[in-house]
């Protein structure tokens, strides 16, 4: 099996990962301590296995396509925001459920998003150069959308308590990465590191939600009953992200190549990055973290129709 056939799979294998960790979590309950220690270094390994594919020191390459990358700035971080906000305001009126859809579909995706740029038709080497701006960038924005988008009740939830353990997650892998991504810049054969580690996203995030729903088996039968209102939120998402890129493809005059790979880039999220978050919540928010699941498997089900769409009839 070759890594592109893996990921192009990937939705099998996070279904199985789902239903295994309930089987165990059901049927060996005192598994659940145990699966919620192991959470948090299986996170640590995904995002460090993630932010290793990501030209991290290298981002004056992406400013080297200056219409490109305008392109797909305006569209993650202007327009899809508008779109998020004006989908949120039609669920109901629960706090925990609104902050897991802002906290997915805020943030641009940094890891398969490639892979399907390059499935799709789209322009491999300019997703690569633009993945290290969307993830700062992401970063340094997201609390400022979440400030003006979350209900009022939400900053005791989301106070330095819970925040600083999740962004200590996130942080210690993407300084980790930069680390090696410097080491193997030293010598090119190093470069073998990085195409192993590769092979690691998928089955890493299979462990992590294996994990969540041994850990939290009540929480993800309870989520059952989200479906009928978060799965349509999430495929209106991804008509209206395959819309904008549309429109702003033809705005900035992108050739079929990159029009692809930003209808690629607005329509995937960054659900490895935002899970920390969800998961440092204290009691009683978990329907977050089985929101952020939920958007990635509807996601990933959007992505076969994509690959199918986007070059075959939204940019030719």
């Amino acid at each position: 099996m070759t890594r592109i056939t893996l990921e192009r799979r990937q939705v099998w294998v996070y279904m199985g990962c789902i239903v295994t960790g309930l089987a165990l979590g059901s049927w060996l309950p005192s598994l659940a301590s145990v699966f919620e220690l192991l959470i948090w270094p299986a996170l640590l390994a995904l995002l460090y296995a993630t932010f290793v594919q990501v030209p991290l020191l290298h981002l004056e390459q992406a400013f080297a396509d200056r219409r490109f990358i305008s392109a797909v700035l305006v569209g993650n971080f202007m327009l899809m925001p508008l779109a998020v906000w004006a989908l949120v305001q039609g669920l109901p009126d629960n706090p925990a459920l609104r902050l897991g859809v802002l906290l997915v579909l805020l943030v641009p995706c940094t890891d398969w998003f490639i892979t399907f740029t390059q499935l799709g038709g789209g322009d491999v080497p300019r997703a690569a150069a633009v993945t290290p701006v969307n993830l700062l960038v992401q970063l340094l924005l997201l609390p400022f959308y979440l400030w003006l988008m979350v209900d009022t009740q939400l900053p005791d939830t989301l106070g330095a308590r819970n925040v600083l353990p999740a962004l200590l997650v996130v942080l210690l892998p993407l300084v980790a990465a930069l680390i090696t991504e410097r080491w193997m810049c030293r010598r090119p054969e190093r470069n073998k590191l990085r195409e192993r580690l590769a092979w690691w996203p998928v089955p890493l995030l299979g462990l992590v939600v294996l994990l969540i729903a041994g850990a939290q088996v009540s929480a993800v039968l309870d989520a059952l009953d989200l479906l009928p209102r978060v799965v349509p939120v999430f495929i209106a998402y991804l008509i209206i992200a395959a819309g904008i890129a549309k429109l702003t493809a033809k705005a900035f005059h992108l050739p079929a190549a990159q029009s692809r790979t930003l209808a690629f880039s607005l329509g995937t999220r960054n659900s490895f990055l935002v899970l920390p978050f969800a998961l440092a919540l204290p009691q009683g928010w978990e329907v977050v973290a089985m929101v952020i699941v939920i958007q990635s498997l509807v996601e990933l089900f959007g992505m076969l129709a994509y690959l199918r769409w986007v070059p075959g009839k939204l940019f030719r």
